[in-house]
């Protein structure tokens, strides 16, 4: 498929998710992930008009952006090493991967130090696989009143990664927990406005995320195909 193919079929079953889960085309986004292609080809994702561009490494990531005159809206969407956080202020508006306290302060320091601020997701390990990143869920409440106070980080939602599946529809229970979670969270009032995001849903599972509330979807391969960094 080209480019364009993709973007209409992945469009087509966003749509029919949508439609049966009773919402909103709009209230879902749509972020290209498109740390495996080259920086040509992400201009010419930007070119068919998304907006929203997920990258995980910065080393990778950075010299892309640079090249595109930073266009578009920049999503990190990986692990963020707090000693990579100087390099993706400024430059990244999403921050889907906020995972504990440390990366919290090193964000709202170097946020504070230039003079703007960070949208972030708050990453819950709902799964509870060791080889996931993240919070637990019943420590959530704890560390969004521990960041309460800072001043540049805006915690908008959750994110999570569910288990890779050949069945999309056994990924239901993660996402219906984190849409819960959320929900649970914005009860307490902790935060000064509701949280009201939900980046859950990639390539394989993104239809059965969408159904169970995702506001944020992360497509790679199937949205911007594969092709060699360069």
């Amino acid at each position: 498929m080209s480019l364009k193919e993709r973007i209409k079929h992945v469009e087509e079953r966003i749509e029919a998710a949508c439609e049966r889960s009773g919402r909103k085309r709009e209230e879902v986004h749509v972020v290209a992930v498109t740390k495996y292609v080259s920086t040509e080809a992400t201009r010419e994702v930007l070119a068919e008009g998304i907006e929203h561009i997920g990258e995980n490494r910065p080393q990778i990531a950075i010299p892309k952006w640079e090249a595109l005159g930073g266009q578009g809206t920049w999503h990190f969407i990986g692990h963020l090493q707090s000693k990579k956080v100087k390099d993706v202020i400024g430059k990244f508006q999403y921050i889907h991967s906020l995972d504990r306290l440390s990366l919290a302060l090193e964000l709202e320091k170097r946020a504070a130090a230039l003079g703007t601020n960070v949208t972030a997701f708050l990453q819950v390990n709902v799964s509870g696989e060791e080889s996931k990143q993240g919070i637990t869920p019943d420590t959530a409440a704890d560390f969004l009143r521990e960041t309460a106070e800072l001043k540049h980080i805006h915690i908008v939602g959750l994110m999570t990664m569910a288990p890779i599946e050949d069945d999309p529809g056994r990924t239901r229970p993660v996402f219906r927990r984190l849409r819960e979670l959320r929900d649970q969270l914005n009860a307490l009032s902790i935060t000064a406005e509701p949280l009201t995001e939900l980046s859950m849903g990639m390539s394989g599972d993104f239809e059965v995320a969408i159904e169970e509330g995702a506001t944020w979807v992360r497509l790679g391969t199937l949205l911007v195909g594969k092709g060699e960094l360069t």
